[in-house]
């Protein structure tokens, strides 16, 4: 199946997950597969952290990329990613887009509107940690790199600052 549209298709919207609260278990089921299963996390675990975004405080949060019930994407706005960064936060993380979907444009557009909506919040800055082979799509998105191969997985940080 090849979807129709991009950011420019009206059809697609970007909510909070708390406007949404039906997308929390693909939200959990796609983040545990990609990332957590692997390292032999339940999805109960981050089903859980999932349900953390549902609550009334401003940091967590995710962002759903959907087209009516259809799930398309994910980012997520949480207080700390990098074991080796304690320092540094709110992180965007947990960015996800499905396969279908990829391509058009949605996955820098998902994680702007979780930057924003972080940077909104009031903090003066957000990170981001990606593997070296996203470092040009991330800087292309507007993130300024800050450290290269940080930790095990030689991860680069990115920052995005309140203008």
């Amino acid at each position: 199946m090849v979807p129709r549209g991009s950011m420019t298709d009206p059809s697609i919207a970007i909510s909070n997950l708390r406007d949404v609260p039906y997308f929390a278990d693909d939200i959990a089921e796609r983040v545990w597969r990609a990332w957590w299963e692997p390292r032999g996390f339940p999805l109960d675990h981050i089903a859980g952290l999932v349900a953390g975004n549902l609550g009334d405080h401003h940091i967590p949060f995710a962002i759903v990329a959907h087209r009516g019930a259809t799930f398309i994407g994910t980012a997520s706005v949480i207080d700390s990613d990098l074991e080796e960064r304690p320092e540094l936060g709110p992180w965007v993380a947990a960015v996800w887009v499905e396969p279908t979907f990829r391509g058009l444009g949605l996955g820098a557009s998902i994680v702007r509107h979780a930057a924003e909506a972080a940077l909104a919040t009031g903090v003066e800055t957000i990170y981001l940690c990606a593997l070296p082979q996203k470092r040009a799509f991330y800087q292309r998105c507007g993130w300024q790199l800050d450290e290269k191969d940080v930790g095990e997985s030689r991860l680069d940080v990115f920052s995005m600052r309140r203008s």
